[in-house]
């Protein structure tokens, strides 16, 4: 692993703004000050949203992270050969799916190769990506696959403030996910949970865990999942010496102060909140991987790409959240090279 703070951004879906959002990220001075940046895509994207956008973004290519001259003036780009035919903004295609996964892939492959400490992930168009005949059923499934890690030991951490949410299920249909919430899920939810805290710095991290039923069942009135699933799941992870709170309703949970992140079972008791209280700065962490891995809470927007209308905080939050984890794990690495 890199002894320096690189954090590699992948473009995302060519035809939204997330080339735009990617090189406003790059320059924002905050970002500057915080880590080293480079762009991994196709530089047509960058190029047909320069000139749609009016931007003036000074950039080099290069063929890998190996080759870039720091030193030298301009944002390096890692060139990602697959838009022969160009983009067209705005539009939902399959080519551009398919760009958007060889950018991810190849910033990703960096990370495992060492190249760069950590990974941001611009927004993608899960139809696009469909349409080109890819496989994707979100950002953590895909981490666990590329990094080798059994898809059900990775989870999504939404991040906002000093919020951070876990979802024990994702991208399913919600019965689908009452079938998948078993006390077996929800502790290794706990437990990845906690593991992650302590590489963001969290070194002594409580937890707070929902119910999925109204009002956490209500001691088993509206359900009881709560005492057959969640709360065996808690009294599992305690006895491995975690602290965790709960089964709390989730209505109530995100409220308390007392917590360093909650789990919550279904993926809209932790999107809603999150997208309500910080529409535009929400950054997602996947968790459980070996790489250090974010992307931004929002879609591609498509009705907006290449009109210089996108604001790049919730990426320029991502970049600081891994920014921020990768800088722990270098510390922790250097302290272990001088025992």
């Amino acid at each position: 692993m890199t002894s320096e703070r690189i954090v590699a951004i992948a473009l995302g879906d060519p035809a939204g703004v997330g080339p735009e959002i990617a090189m406003k990220t790059a320059l924002d001075q905050r970002v500057r000050e915080s880590c080293r940046t480079v762009l991994f895509g196709d530089r047509r994207a960058i190029d047909t949203h320069i000139a749609a956008c009016g931007l003036r973004f000074p950039y080099r290519v290069y063929d890998s992270v190996a080759e870039v001259q720091w030193s030298s003036s301009g944002v390096p780009l890692i060139h990602v050969e697959s838009l022969p035919e160009g983009v067209r903004l705005g539009q939902v295609e399959g080519a551009h799916g398919a760009a958007a996964i060889a950018a991810l892939n190849a910033a990703v492959a960096a990370a495992l190769a060492g190249e760069v400490s950590a990974v941001v992930g611009g927004p993608i168009h899960e139809v696009a990506i469909r349409q080109a005949g890819i496989h994707f059923d979100g950002h953590p499934s895909f981490l666990a696959r590329r990094t080798g890690t059994p898809v059900d030991e990775v989870f999504l951490m939404l991040c906002y403030g000093s919020k951070r949410i876990v979802h024990a299920t994702l991208h399913v249909s919600v019965r689908e996910a009452l079938a998948m919430l078993t006390r077996e899920r929800v502790a290794k939810a706990i437990h990845t949970c906690d593991r992650a805290l302590r590489k963001l710095g969290c070194d002594a991290p409580r937890i707070g865990v929902s119910g999925v039923n109204p009002h956490a069942g209500e001691a088993g009135l509206f359900g009881t999942d709560e005492i057959e699933v969640i709360a065996p799941a808690i009294a599992d992870a305690r006895a491995a010496g975690i602290d965790v709170i709960g089964p709390v309703g989730a209505d109530t949970l995100l409220a308390q102060d007392d917590c360093d992140a909650f789990i919550v079972m279904l993926h809209d008791q932790g999107h809603v909140a999150a997208k309500l209280a910080a529409p535009h700065t929400v950054a997602a962490l996947s968790i459980g991987t070996p790489v250090i891995f974010s992307s931004v809470g929002h879609g591609t927007a498509m009705d907006i790409a290449g009109k210089n209308m996108a604001h790049p905080e919730a990426m320029i939050q991502a970049v600081f959240q891994v920014a921020n984890a990768s800088a722990h794990r270098i510390n922790q690495q250097n302290k272990g090279d001088k025992r």
